[in-house]
């Protein structure tokens, strides 16, 4: 028998460290090397050319490297981008030079440690939902939607009659659903927006059954602080706001009082992006800002990217294929791709025969670190996601959760 070369996928230190010890090396070799099996590629938005000439000279110095805009060199430029491609060893080196560095440097040393840090995985964590706990990270969890609207693009009118409507959230729970997301207005294209007093009229009665009779946390998705805080009131356990506390100022402070968990969804007027990937962490990380500001913890946040909304099909298919690049915010992130209509329009399909696209795209979802996916079927997605954490998220795969994620020489 020959030589046998074959790629290896390192995606964080853990794999590093087993792939190297499994060939033999010594534990202190082990973890020597291991920060050089990493390779990441980081984007730094809005430098100056000054800032971006010290980072390409460092990482030059190091053996990585760094890319620039052509006329940083020689000034013409007032801001840059920069794109960052070095192993973890040679990052850690940087960071820790630009620390004792002038022109606002130590503190995107501080912000590139934490993205690293990030990359890593993200551990397993107990989300406290006002009484009620949810576990991220063992094992993907199901958000069964019912809408009580009778113009939702997949179910409008189906479940508008309350005892119905609690029927079907019982019927998701002994499916496997984890969480409730209970929806009194319509979001899909070209929408009314609801009054107040009608949301409330839809969601209150059927809030109020479900709290009593449903085990699992029950989520109210709105964007009125109002409807936030009655449904609060009445003992609802998270909060799903499509547009990431911005429509109402009122929100954050209602959210943060009640000391609920809040899922912000990134959306926009308009499809129009600078970089889309880029223009959405920016979004979160502003959002983000807010919810902080007004008293909500970042361990209460959850992450969505928002497919369907403020994209175009080609955005939408690019978020998804570009989903892991949301791991350098380091939150859970929840999905919702079911049955929208970038599946319908990508397989020329109506909404009734969506099943496998979305199947597709929360197994892909599950694989890029989604840790929430939100489902109409919830049963046939159920056993989609077992099946791809089993594959995903296995001890020591690339969706496992790491301790120990900082990087040492």
């Amino acid at each position: 028998m020959g030589f046998v070369v074959r790629n290896l996928e390192v995606k964080n230190l853990a794999q590093a460290r087993a792939e190297i010890a499994a060939v033999g090396a010594d534990r202190v070799g082990v973890g020597l090397m291991a920060p050089k099996a990493v390779h990441r590629v980081l984007k730094i938005s809005g430098l100056t050319p000054r800032q971006a000439n010290i980072l390409k000279q460092e990482m030059l110095a190091r053996g990585g490297e760094a890319a620039v805009h052509r006329g940083v060199i020689e000034g013409a430029v007032e801001a840059t981008d920069v794109i960052l491609m070095g192993t973890l060893k040679q990052l850690e080196s940087l960071v820790a030079k630009l620390k004792a560095q002038p022109f606002g440097l130590a503190a995107l040393a501080e912000e590139i440690r934490r993205v690293l840090t990030n990359l890593e995985g993200r551990k397993v964590r107990r989300l406290d939902c006002r009484g009620r706990e949810l576990v991220l990270g063992e094992r993907t969890l199901i958000m069964g939607i019912l809408n009580v609207t009778p113009d939702s693009f997949s179910d409008g009118g189906k479940f508008s009659d309350p005892a119905r409507a609690v029927e079907r959230a019982h019927q998701m729970v002994e499916e496997g659903a984890d969480i409730i997301d209970l929806g009194g207005e319509s979001t899909r294209p070209g929408y009314t927006p609801v009054p107040l007093e009608e949301e409330l009229r839809r969601v209150m009665p059927v809030l109020e059954m479900l709290v009593a009779e449903i085990p699992v946390p029950i989520s109210v998705d709105t964007t009125k602080a109002e409807v936030a805080r009655r449904a609060l009131e009445c003992g609802a356990h998270l909060i799903n706001d499509q547009w990431a506390l911005r429509a109402d100022p009122e929100m954050a402070g209602v959210v943060a009082r009640y000391r609920a968990p809040v899922v912000l969804m990134h959306n926009q007027k308009g499809t129009e992006y600078r970089d889309l990937m880029g223009d959405i962490v920016c979004f979160f990380r502003e959002s983000i800002a807010l919810a902080e500001a007004a008293g909500i913890p970042r361990e209460k946040i959850i992450i969505d990217p928002g497919i369907g909304f403020g994209k175009t099909v080609e955005q939408n298919l690019e978020v998804l294929a570009r989903l892991e690049e949301l791991s350098c915010l380091g939150l859970p992130v929840l999905l919702g791709t079911s049955r929208k209509s970038v599946i319908g329009k990508t397989l020329d399909l109506p909404v009734d025969q969506r099943l496998e696209g979305t199947a597709a795209t929360v197994a892909l979802g599950i694989a890029a670190g989604a840790d929430i996916v939100r489902v109409h079927d919830v049963k046939e997605m159920v056993r989609v996601a077992r099946m791809t954490d089993a594959v995903v998220r296995r001890r020591g795969g690339a969706g496992c959760a790491l301790s120990g994620a900082t990087v040492s020489s």
